[in-house]
């Protein structure tokens, strides 16, 4: 008997606006109430620099992170989408990491 990892789906987890939806309402507050540090902290997640947000008015992380999950989906459709609700987009794609990510401890 061979153990098999789940296929990934190539669709996002959640979507952009399902942020009240989630167990964690943490990340949709923190969106909501201090956008820039929530973006700069994402980046930073994802393995970008943090300052990214500060310069990503296009979506480009997004674009990013379809490619790395295999997501379906147009670079078109991802300016679109962030242009017209940026905060809900990183919320989304935190989710997204939360959900494609495993989890690790942090020891310091």
């Amino acid at each position: 008997m061979s153990s098999q990892q789940p296929k990934a789906s190539n669709h996002w987890s959640t979507g952009p606006f399902n942020c009240m939806d989630v167990k964690n309402k943490t990340d949709c507050l923190f969106s909501f109430f201090c956008f820039p540090c929530f973006a700069c902290k994402t980046a930073k997640r994802y393995g970008e620099c943090f300052c990214l947000p500060l310069i990503d008015e296009f979506g480009l992380m997004r674009v990013s992170m379809r490619h790395r999950y295999s997501i379906e989906g147009s670079i078109a459709q991802d300016c679109f989408i962030t242009f017209c609700c940026c905060p809900c987009v990183w919320c989304q794609m935190s989710r997204e990491m939360d959900a494609r990510e495993p989890v690790t401890s942090q020891a310091r």
